[in-house]
């Protein structure tokens, strides 16, 4: 009798929840044509443009298509937006080339997905997309101005890890590099700290508008307290990362003395003043050596006892076959051989005297540092320009691209190389603009 009781007591309500059921049922079936619109709305941003009549009408036909095959509204929305994810349109990103040799300005909406991919990685923001639908964003004015404010927003750190870390040859440091656990037990805990050094330091330089000559000269750097123990700088404490000033008298500053550089351009037990060598001579300077002869002996693991990894080498180097090449890079590894193989200051004091090709004598960090500055300063900020330019247009850079590079160096020189003149340089020309003609065989 109580249970029946507590029924009755329900019945009264059981009206009132089967109206209130009915009606949202029909407040869901009439929600459904405007999430469908929605969807397509979506697929505005995704294809990083308006989509054109035939292509709005295929994706509310496929819905259509889907509910007549009885498939609920969920299913079928989620089936149309897998569409959107699988569509040429969302996957590449797309240009229509005008026909002849001709090169013809980008759209709009071309031109804001090229700056967003080139500053940020990512697809345009809304105000980019609003520019594009007005119709005023290829203006000179507003592209200058776009790209100095992207280059403000916290989404420039893609920049930073995108383009300058695998310009410098670390991208995926963390990952990817590996050191004997017995000689260096402290690495695979520290070794994502190092990465994010650089992405930090370049993020700053590109959102603080710094000069690119801060890459070989700053006399700062982007710490956390693990990494400032490494490199034995106090008064670092606490889990943020935090601005260090005043660090070349330690030892550091510019990407010289970043241990993410050292590590990667070492060996696994060992320093390699080749390695080392080699990506002052390729990376920043933009020089390339010849393949080694096959009949070059490799070089061990590890140092033997009684020698220095700089006598190991200087005995390798001394073969004839070698020593054309070793001699134009080795002395810039010897230069560095101050740090071990995972960016620490040696304890015990080594010889870092080296005689360069030009027959200049340096020594350690500092003597490369001024030489790079002042000695090879063209060629470091052109190889820099190059990079950068390359990564900006997706594609090498060609014999054609020569006078705008020649520009990029006037205008960084006579502007105390800040890192936004070159930008603005690349975002205003021509190539950045236009697009070649289908009958033109180098391309964008």
């Amino acid at each position: 009798m109580r249970g029946n009781a507590q029924y009755a007591g329900i019945e009264p309500l059981r009206g009132p929840v089967n109206q209130a059921a009915v009606a949202f049922r029909k407040e869901l079936a009439a929600a459904e044509p405007r999430q469908v619109d929605a969807l397509v709305d979506f697929a505005n941003r995704a294809y990083r443009r308006p989509l054109t009549d035939v292509e709005a009408s295929e994706l509310r036909g496929l819905y259509r298509q889907l509910r007549e095959q009885d498939l609920p509204h969920d299913e079928a929305f989620r089936l149309t937006l897998a569409r959107v994810f699988v569509s040429t349109p969302f996957l590449f990103r797309l240009e229509n080339t005008p026909g002849g040799n001709a090169a013809a300005p980008v759209s709009d909406w071309e031109l804001a997905s090229r700056l967003s991919y080139f500053l940020w990685s990512s697809q345009p923001d809304e105000e980019l997309r609003a520019l594009a639908a007005d119709s005023t964003l290829h203006t000179p004015e507003m592209l200058a101005k776009q790209a100095r404010r992207m280059l403000t927003d916290a989404r420039v750190r893609r920049l930073a890890s995108e383009f300058a870390c695998q310009w410098l040859d670390i991208y995926g440091f963390a990952e990817n590099v590996e050191k004997s656990e017995e000689v260096f037990p402290e690495f695979a805990r520290l070794r994502r700290e190092m990465y994010e050094e650089p992405v930090r330091f370049f993020e700053d330089m590109f959102r603080n508008d710094g000069s690119i000559l801060d890459v070989l000269n700053a006399d700062h750097a982007l710490l956390s307290e693990s990494l400032a123990k490494h490199y034995d700088i106090d008064g670092v404490s606490g889990p943020e990362w935090r601005r260090v000033t005043g660090i070349r008298r330690r030892g550091r500053g510019g990407v010289l003395g970043m241990a993410s550089i050292l590590a990667k351009q070492s060996g696994a037990a060992r320093t390699s003043p080749i390695l080392r060598g080699n990506w002052v001579f390729e990376t920043l300077l933009g020089e390339r050596l010849p393949k080694p002869p096959a009949s070059v002996p490799e070089l061990p693991d590890s140092v033997p006892t009684g020698l220095t990894a700089r006598q190991l080498i200087e005995r390798h180097s001394s073969v004839r076959e070698c020593a054309k090449c070793h001699t134009r890079i080795d002395p810039y590894g010897f230069a560095l051989e101050q740090y071990d193989a995972i960016g620490r200051l040696r304890e015990r004091k080594t010889d870092t005297t080296t005689k360069l090709v030009d027959g200049k004598i340096i020594e350690g960090i500092d003597g490369l540092r001024e030489y790079l500055l002042k000695d090879r300063r063209h060629d470091f900020v052109q190889q820099f320009c190059r990079k950068l330019l390359g990564y900006s247009l997706g594609r090498e850079v060609q014999l054609s691209d020569e006078p705008l590079l020649e520009e990029m160096l006037q205008k960084l020189a006579a502007n105390g190389y800040r890192f936004g003149t070159a930008v603005e340089t690349i975002v205003l020309s021509k190539q950045f603009r236009l697009i070649r003609g289908k009958n033109d065989d180098e391309g964008r």
